[in-house]
């Protein structure tokens, strides 16, 4: 039965609090698009997507109108390229990046993830030509996204794949440098990578899933810190409780859009991921709510407490919520992307190596961070190590997006615009890894990956 009482809250979440759904990102198997003749697959792949996700931004739309809940994000997301590639015996396929670009001009997406490989454990056929091409293939589109897998908790580490990632991150900066590094923004490198994520830059469709399907991604810090600030004089629990109580309720709406979004494209409905997904605009931080928790700014001795109090309350109350939960699902921490992470790094209070520490316990890991331009690729990648050796021996999912921002030092700004945001240039420790990097070869996985 509807409460009138709920329905004024959620109307207020919406009006004041800046409660919205991130994204709806239909997932698209292109198994079936692959072809020995590269411009063949090129126009399969063109084809099946347009086909399936015609419909996906006008369906959103309506929804919007109907509910009155904003859909920030209409979104794609593909089969990792570097397998519908193998089949082509192609080092051009630049040209499926250009085929995905044509796509979300064609359908009016956001964004299309899914220029991916997953090479946690080697390389197969298509892998090392798509690495190769990332950094052209960003820099000649604008809504192409994506994302290399180089370790999981069972398998180890990939440390050849590192060590190219470095160079491919430095490259698509330096290929982009007059639009503010845009290209190191649109790519990720992740340990333990969710088939099911909706979240750009790292969405892709993995293999396991259907051959089309509707994930969704809420947001909601303002609204968990607006619950937080009307509730003065809780202890821990009594916050941890207060922070599951609106989990819960961000989570419900996030499940009414997916199955009205599903059951009107005719496609199955995947998963909520309840990550709470920040904004650069005021009061839509999850740094401030970790500051209304308690601490002078993030990034203050506690600031990793605090995170995991709130990840794991999420977790617990969107889970109530649906049954059907997955992606990444916690709290991100985009340092660019978040209003609160800005001003700490501007501050000074909040720095690379604490935010290594957050990552711990965080959905994700070192998000959206600008670099100082002139950083090795070999610090890049031993960057890269560090993160996802934290994901492989706590069997999380954890990734990199680092902005090198070339010609720029610490304390310079990029402005990516929208919801990437901007920041500061922040400090790195140029104490070369280059030796250790340069041994390549697997990082053995932790024992707990025998646990079968």
């Amino acid at each position: 039965m509807l409460n009138v009482g709920d329905i004024l809250e959620t109307i207020q979440m919406i009006d004041n609090e800046n409660l919205d759904i991130r994204t709806v990102t239909m997932g698209i198997s292109l198994l079936d698009c692959a072809d020995s003749d590269i411009d063949k697959a090129c126009e399969k792949v063109y084809e099946k997507i347009v086909r399936s996700a015609k419909d996906l931004v006008p369906v959103c739309e309506k929804i919007e109108r109907e509910l009155g809940i904003p859909i920030i994000n209409k979104r794609i997301s593909v089969t990792p390229i570097a397998m519908i590639a193998a089949a082509c015996q192609s080092s051009n396929i630049v040209k499926f990046a250009l085929t995905l670009e044509r796509v979300a001009q064609t359908v009016g997406v956001n964004f299309i993830g899914g220029y991916s490989a997953l090479v946690h454990k080697g390389f197969s056929s298509g892998d090392y030509a798509l690495i190769e091409s990332i950094p052209e293939a960003l820099a000649s589109t604008e809504h192409v996204c994506s994302s290399v897998n180089v370790g999981s908790t069972k398998v180890g580490i990939n440390m050849d794949a590192v060590a190219m990632m470095g160079k491919s991150i430095r490259k698509c900066s330096e290929l982009t440098a007059d639009r503010d590094c845009i290209g190191a923004a649109k790519l990720v490198v992740f340990c333990n990578a969710p088939e099911d994520n909706p979240f750009m830059a790292g969405a892709f469709h993995g293999v396991g899933e259907p051959d089309c399907v509707i994930n969704v991604g809420v947001s909601g810090p303002g609204v968990v810190r607006a619950a937080l600030a009307k509730s003065q004089g809780l202890d821990i629990t009594g916050v941890a409780e207060l922070v599951k109580r609106t989990a819960f309720k961000i989570t419900r709406m996030g499940q009414l859009v997916a199955q009205m979004a599903a059951e009107r494209l005719f496609v199955p409905f995947g998963i909520v991921d309840l990550s709470l997904a920040p904004t650069p605009a005021v009061g839509d931080s999850v740094a401030h709510i970790l500051e209304e928790m308690g601490l002078e700014q993030c990034g203050a001795c506690g600031t990793t407490a605090c995170l995991a109090l709130l990840n794991d309350a999420v977790k617990k109350g969107g889970v109530m919520a649906s049954s059907q939960v997955g992606g990444l699902s916690g709290a991100f921490i985009p340092v660019s992307e978040d209003a609160g992470m800005i001003d700490a790094a501007r501050n000074g209070t909040l720095c690379i190596e604490k935010l290594e520490a957050m990552t711990a316990v965080c959905s994700v890991g070192l998000d959206m961070i600008v670099i100082p331009g002139d950083t090795p690729a070999e610090v890049i990648s031993g960057i890269i190590a560090d993160e996802a050796a934290i994901g492989m021996v706590n069997s999380k999912t954890t990734a990199v997006r680092l902005i090198p921002a070339i010609g720029k030092k610490m304390g310079d700004e990029l402005n990516f615009g929208g919801l990437l945001g901007s920041g500061p240039v922040m400090k790195v420790n140029t104490s070369s890894p280059a030796k250790f990097i340069g041994r390549g070869g697997q990082l053995p996985a932790p024992m707990q990956a025998l646990k079968n």
